[in-house]
């Protein structure tokens, strides 16, 4: 019973961190597209995240209750295998909190792609707020930056999951709205509207 607490606790809590984990897994694998494949999931994350505590509030409860005493002569100080311990507990209660704190440090897992821009004419800046649906957390957001700074001519790109968009800074004669879009668009997350 206190093994299967141990593993629903760590598997509750990598749901949880599925929506943020992906976009990572997805860049490192060269496979952006699949980005916001658990999007879906986020909703769920406060239940999930409530859910996990509880069963490791259950076996902790469950490792550390007094045990009932044996009326018996027998032997029974036997030192528990390691994945009975409260060692492995500890170590699964330690592997859950990462993994819900996913989100908050995700974006250290991407690689700073900004860029220096030496700008010829100011009139050819440009700046266009894209609307963008399906991002969840600060993990979606560095996804979209690091796909948008990929392209020529980007002078600044800010996301926000917050507000569900984009505000990209560029220069007119290197890039273009339409490929900004695709390249949005190429994380998984869709653009519905830009002004």
């Amino acid at each position: 019973m206190k093994n299967k607490l141990a593993v629903t606790s760590i598997l509750t809590a990598i749901t949880a961190s599925l929506c943020c984990i992906t976009p990572v897994l997805a860049l490192i694998a060269g496979t952006s597209g699949v980005a916001s494949t658990f999007s879906w999931i986020e909703p769920f994350r406060p239940y999930l995240i409530g859910l996990t505590i509880l069963v490791l509030l259950f076996a902790w409860y469950q490792k550390l209750k007094p045990e009932k005493e044996i009326d018996c002569e027998c032997e029974t100080d036997k030192k528990p295998k390691f994945i009975q311990s409260k060692t492995f507990l500890g170590v699964v209660t330690v592997f859950a909190i990462v993994m819900l704190a996913f989100p908050y440090y995700s974006s250290m897992f991407y690689p700073n792609s900004e860029k220096q821009i030496v700008v010829v004419d100011k009139s050819n800046i440009k700046t266009t707020e894209y609307k963008i649906s399906g991002m969840t957390c600060p993990s979606c957001e560095a996804h979209v930056n690091h796909e948008v700074n990929k392209l020529n001519g980007i002078v600044n790109s800010k996301t926000s999951y917050k507000n569900g968009n984009a505000i990209i800074e560029y220069d007119q004669t290197k890039t273009n709205e339409l490929e900004i879009e695709k390249a949005i668009n190429s994380t998984g997350y869709k653009v519905t509207d830009k002004n």
